[in-house]
């Protein structure tokens, strides 16, 4: 999976490269699913939700330059793939899920793996998490009309965010770096994630 899908495709991070190899996909996947856990393309998790392409978690997180001082908010837990990633590269990683049931599978997912550096929260994840914000690194999993205020405001400086901004049926992975007031942006191409849903992003 890692050298035909994600290092033939340019990840280069060699932090990156070394999370995706030791965190088993197939663990995060229920059946009958997880048989095509390493196959480039996203799966069903249950609850209309989806896990994301290798590739896609890969690129993501590479984006995001992490580092091991890092706390990084996710939005949007998923299964919990995603932040077991991000828990081989960064100091502390939370995770918001806004469907309980989810929340609660990932938390069985990542005891796991052991990823004991990241903590679940169960809410409306365009509110961010105020309590323990500023981040490093914000990651959203879900897609976005824009960027949600309250996660440019709990960017730290220097912090940068990634997010699929757009429509519910395509959207641009979009970059942003914080400098004081202003954000600097990057678009990254065309993906497909599920509607975030809350407050600042889409209506159920």
């Amino acid at each position: 999976m890692v050298k035909l899908q994600i290092e033939a495709r340019g990840i280069r991070d060699p932090g990156v490269l070394s999370a995706m190899r030791e965190v088993p996909r197939h663990l995060f996947i229920p059946p009958p699913w997880d048989r095509d856990a390493y196959a480039d393309a996203p799966l069903p998790i249950g609850s209309g939700q989806t896990i994301s392409q290798p590739y896609i978690v890969a690129l993501m997180t590479e984006l995001l330059h992490p580092t091991s001082t890092d706390i990084v908010l996710e939005i949007g837990a998923g299964s919990g793939y995603q932040a077991a990633i991000l828990s081989k590269l960064v100091k502390k990683v939370i995770t918001i899920e806004r469907i309980e049931t989810v929340a609660e599978r990932a938390r069985t997912n990542l005891a796991a793996v052991h990823a004991k550096n990241v903590e679940i929260v169960f809410g409306d994840g365009t509110l961010g998490h105020p309590p323990s914000a500023p981040f490093n690194g914000i990651l959203v999993t879900a897609a976005t009309p824009e960027i949600p205020e309250p996660l440019k405001a709990q960017l730290t400086e220097g912090g940068r965010l990634v997010a699929p901004v757009g429509s519910r049926s395509i959207q641009d992975l979009i970059v942003i770096e914080r400098h004081g007031d202003q954000f600097r942006e990057e678009q990254f191409g065309g993906v497909r994630f599920v509607p975030l849903v809350g407050k600042y992003g889409w209506e159920e």
